[in-house]
């Protein structure tokens, strides 16, 4: 009963303050995408699980954060695995993306301006494609080397403000589960959450309404890579290695295409879901025919 209510607490802070958030921002704004305002946002939202695990865990239920919620520094393998792992999956997007019909390679590299073409003037529009066209080398590669360091600082540091709530607090909530049900559970809760964001355009400006879904599928289908991590290095701060370099290099599965739409191309789409299917392939192979210490088929406590 004690760990219901505490998901429940959990759950209701979370929802309650990043929704009402998100309502506020609307009603103020109009729900503009792309700017600094939105930026200010994004930021402030990804803190809102942290926050709630701290009120719930910390100073309703005065218990220890660092253990149970798996907050650990001490650097491993899987610290460096996690890193590499969402660059990876982005040119692994983008090929796959290469192979839809209709979808060409861009040697201008305008596909990031022509996505947000939706949301932005033509004047914004035509700066950002002039802004690619004097890079000196390709923004592919600069985006990679950026966003390694990015995931392991600023990105790496909001991404935790998420972490601490989806793959620290809910993971140990649900350690009685299996893998898979914790993933399927904590994944939906997950997807759901961007629900507001996603509504104002967030990842599919054309396909707001359908986007929702997708989401949804696509945080169910990243969950169990960022819990396989988390407790493979034995901390959250892996996890967050993860999202934060994922969130800093995603625009690589993007900018060299023209073609497609929100819901077919890039890490969101279903070229990304196709690429998550194939790492989960990967992760189960290795879970189970290569690593001394298997995850897959035990229930989580037996792995916290």
């Amino acid at each position: 009963m004690k760990q219901f209510n505490q998901t429940t607490l959990f759950l209701i802070l979370t929802f309650g303050i990043s929704f009402s958030i998100a309502l506020a921002y609307k009603l103020i704004t109009g729900g503009a995408v792309g700017n600094i305002s939105y930026t200010i946002l994004g930021a402030i939202y990804m803190f809102v699980p942290t926050v709630s695990v701290i009120i719930v865990k910390k100073f309703i239920y005065k218990e220890k954060l660092r253990s149970d919620l798996q907050i650990s520094f001490k650097i491993n393998k899987w610290f460096f695995a996690a890193w590499f792992i969402m660059p990876i999956v982005a040119f692994g997007t983008l090929g796959i993306s290469l192979l839809f019909p209709g979808v060409s390679y861009n040697p201008e590299m305008t596909g990031l301006a022509e996505r947000f073409a939706v949301m932005s003037s033509p004047e914004q529009v035509e700066q950002m494609k002039a802004q690619m066209a004097t890079l000196p080398i390709s923004p592919v590669w600069l985006i990679l080397v950026g966003g390694l360091f990015a995931g392991i600082t600023i990105n790496g540091f909001f991404a935790f403000g998420e972490e601490l709530g989806w793959r620290g607090f809910l993971l140990y909530q649900f350690r009685e589960l299996s893998f898979a049900k914790a993933s399927v559970l904590i994944g939906f809760i997950w997807g759901i959450w961007h629900a507001p964001l996603i509504l104002m355009g967030h990842n599919y400006p054309d396909h707001p309404y359908f986007g929702v879904l997708m989401m949804i599928i696509w945080c169910i289908l990243l969950t169990p890579i960022f819990m396989y991590f988390t407790l493979k290095a034995k901390s959250v701060i892996a996890a967050a290695i993860i999202h934060g370099t994922m969130n800093a290099t995603v625009t690589i599965s993007i900018i060299p295409l023209s073609g497609g739409n929100d819901l077919l191309v890039g890490m969101t789409g279903l070229a990304g879901i196709i690429a998550l299917v194939l790492v989960l392939v990967c992760i189960f192979i290795f879970d189970r025919y290569i690593s001394k210490d298997k995850i897959l088929n035990n229930q989580l406590k037996n792995s916290i």
